[in-house]
C-alpha cells in the first residue's frame, strides 16, 4: 500500500513533526512505500486565484482545458493523489480549525477533474478510487472533551462529511491529541509510540 502523507506545520521541532516522523518510522517497518507533500517547506500557495476560479467554472464541461490552467504543485499533488492507496493528514488544530495551507490544500487539491466529475444529474461523484484509507492525525491544546461540548468536532465533521463523503471516501479515522502543551514527555513518548505502532500494523 502506497501512502501519501500530506503535512502542515512550520516549526521543526514541533509535536506534529515528531508525529511525522513516528509515522515513517512505522511504515518504513511495514514495509510500506510513502511519499510527503510538507506544505510548508514546499511553499504552497493556498489561496483561491481568480484564475483558479475560472478553472473551477470551466471544469464542469471541460475538465481538460481547467487542467491546463492550475497551478504546477497541485498538478504534481495530484498525481501523488491518484498513485496512493492510503492518504495521511497531519497538522495542529489552531483556534479551533485547520491551518490554512491544510485548508487550501483541499480547496485546490481536490477539485473537479481530480477529485471528482460531475455526473448526468449535475452531482459530483468521485473519482479517487485507488484511495482506500484516509487517516486524520490532530494536535491541539484543547481538552477533547471541550472541543466536542462547545465546538461539536467542527473541523473533523467538516472534513469527515463536507469533504471525504462527499468524494466517495468513507473508510476515514481521526486521532486527535488533545491538551498537547501540558503533556509531559512520558506522555507523548507513549503517544509517538501508539503512532508507530499503528502505522507499522497497516
Amino acid at each position: 500500500m502506497k501512502t501519501l502523507i500530506i503535512f502542515n506545520h512550520p516549526y521543526e521541532h514541533s509535536f506534529c513533526h515528531a508525529i511525522l516522523q513516528a509515522c515513517q518510522k512505522g511504515l518504513k517497518e511495514a514495509g510500506k512505500e510513502s511519499h510527503v507533500i510538507n506544505l510548508d517547506k514546499e511553499r504552497f500557495n493556498p489561496v483561491m486565484s481568480a484564475d483558479d476560479l475560472r478553472a473551477f467554472a470551466t471544469a464542469h464541461n471541460n475538465p481538460k482545458e481547467a487542467m491546463a490552467t492550475l497551478d504546477s504543485k497541485v498538478l504534481q499533488y495530484k498525481k501523488h493523489l491518484q498513485q496512493a492507496e492510503h492518504i495521511v493528514f497531519i497538522y495542529p488544530i489552531w483556534w479551533m480549525l485547520m491551518p490554512a495551507l491544510t485548508k487550501g490544500f483541499i480547496d485546490k487539491v481536490f477539485f473537479p477533474g481530480i477529485a471528482y466529475t460531475y455526473g448526468e444529474n449535475g452531482q459530483m461523484q468521485g473519482t479517487l478510487t485507488n484511495i482506500k484509507q484516509v487517516t486524520v492525525i490532530t494536535t491541539m491544546a484543547t481538552a477533547a472533551e471541550t472541543y466536542e461540548k462547545v465546538m461539536c468536532n467542527a473541523m473533523w465533521k467538516a472534513l469527515r462529511y463536507g469533504t471525504f463523503k462527499t468524494i466517495g471516501l468513507d473508510n476515514c479515522k481521526w486521532i486527535n491529541f488533545d491538551r498537547i502543551k501540558e503533556s509531559s514527555p512520558e506522555v507523548r513518548s507513549s503517544l509517538l509510540l501508539r503512532i508507530e505502532e499503528y502505522f507499522s500494523g497497516i
